[in-house]
């Protein structure tokens, strides 16, 4: 298996190169220094003269509140490369494997998203997401979607690493209490994505291309998920001390763009896809800790 991977020193990246190549694959992964994903036609050549027979891309433009400012950068990142990778993969007869968000629905559901439901943006980040999985859908057959939330790992900018750096520096943290979702360890994605890859590559007459939810089993709050990383921090001997930690609403931290109050996902299409439920978030928790230890 010869995969070309973006995105290769994000989060889900550096999970994926690294899970594919303990499996024997030949990666050749890209990194934005090395692909800007700003220009279209850059990334569409890219593509194009690969000798690879996959494309998975982790890359995309994820500062929520700067997408505000910057709708234009956001729209080429995460909607019109996105297009260019489906069209040179059709032009090639290859499939792939693209990553989106949870932040394409509004958070007003009170049961699990599925991915039928609707979409309802609430603002640039999320428009743009939802617009690269159109894009990707019209140029290409052979895609598959994996909508993700809460993405952490041991590697990159996520909430464990800001709360074990804010533990350190303060003796109390606000963290809101009233936004619920699912944390998602990127090594699980990277899981789901080599197994996805393995039925493509075994089944000639593989039809299972299309739109997946694909998150960590359980769901918490942001403040629920600073409590379990304090915690696990502790049993992992990462922090000599664990400050205080108060619930607050999210009127209380105001951002440049709303987030989704609710953004559970309902994850058992892919499950039922790949034949294995999605591990709990806390198991990814206690592995970025004991990899955050070594």
């Amino acid at each position: 298996m010869n995969v070309l991977l973006f995105g290769a020193k994000g989060q889900v990246g550096t999970a994926c190169k690294k899970t594919f190549e303990s499996l024997g694959w030949n990666v050749t992964a890209l990194t934005r220094n090395e692909i800007d994903f700003c220009l279209p036609d850059t990334v569409y050549e890219a593509v194009k003269n690969t000798k690879s027979n996959i494309v998975v891309n982790a890359c995309a433009y994820t500062a929520v509140d700067k997408a505000e400012s910057e709708p234009e950068i956001a729209n080429l990142v995460n909607a019109k490369s996105v297009g260019a990778i489906g069209k040179a993969c059709h032009e090639l007869n290859i499939p792939v494997v693209h990553l989106s968000t949870d932040y394409v629905f509004n958070g007003s559901a009170n049961a699990p998203y599925k991915e039928i439901d609707a979409i309802a943006p609430l603002g640039v980040y999320g428009k743009s997401k939802f617009e690269g999985e159109q894009l990707l859908q019209q140029k290409t057959e052979q895609h598959i979607i994996l909508r993700t939330s809460w993405v952490f790992s041991a590697v990159g900018n996520n909430f464990v690493k800001t709360m074990l750096r804010l533990g350190v520096e303060r003796d109390e943290l606000k963290i809101v209490g009233d936004q619920l979702g699912c944390p998602t360890y990127a090594g699980d994605i990277a899981e789901v994505i080599a197994s996805i890859i393995t039925l493509i590559e075994k089944d000639q007459s593989f039809s299972g291309w299309g739109l997946y939810n694909c998150s960590n089993a359980g769901d918490c709050s942001w403040y629920d998920f600073a409590c379990a990383i304090f915690k696990t921090s502790i049993q992992y001997n990462l922090v000599a001390k664990t400050p205080k930690v108060k619930s607050i609403t999210t009127d209380q931290y105001p951002t440049a763009t709303a987030r989704p109050a609710y953004s559970v996902l309902d994850c058992s299409k892919l499950e039922a896809l790949i034949g294995k439920s999605m591990p709990n978030w806390q198991q990814g928790l206690s592995a970025v800790c004991a990899e955050l230890c070594d």
